[in-house]
């Protein structure tokens, strides 16, 4: 049975807005929960691979944190993840497997929830860390690594 990924890409979505209309102000956020830690993850590694997808990351850029946007505009984005769009890479099933932790979640001293771990899949594994902080008063990507090998 095939799953049916656009259903799975929309309940992610879903749960994302829910998670950013219901998150308290930015200096009140303490560690999201490991189900608030899933969608965080599952939900920027599909706007990524859209991102990827179309080569335009304008839609990516406007899901990230405040600093991280003026850092990197979609145009640096889209050079940054060159490789990626180059190798047409596609990861966005990956979200329907169970996430696996190569650390505990932490938030570092400078207030960064740190993520870390991977997918495990065949033939090849989809590996990230991330880093969210307050922004706009709900977690948002502050940096990101990912690496399909």
């Amino acid at each position: 049975m095939i799953p049916c990924w656009p259903r799975l890409r929309a309940i992610a979505t879903a749960a994302g807005l829910l998670l950013i209309c219901t998150m308290r102000p930015a200096a009140a956020l303490d560690m999201p929960s490991p189900f608030v830690q899933e969608v965080l993850i599952k939900s920027i590694l599909v706007s990524l691979n859209d991102a990827v997808a179309a080569n335009n990351f304008t839609v990516f850029h406007a899901k990230i944190s405040k600093p991280f946007r003026d850092q990197f505009p979609p145009d640096k984005l889209k050079t940054i993840f060159k490789d990626l769009v180059d190798k047409h890479a596609v990861f966005d099933a990956v979200v329907a497997r169970p996430i696996v932790l190569d650390e505990d979640a932490k938030i570092d001293d400078k207030g960064v929830l740190r993520l870390k771990g991977h997918f495990d899949t065949t033939p090849k594994q989809v590996k990230y860390q991330l880093g969210f902080i307050a922004s706009d008063g709900a977690w948002k990507l502050s940096g990101i690594s990912i690496d399909i090998e």
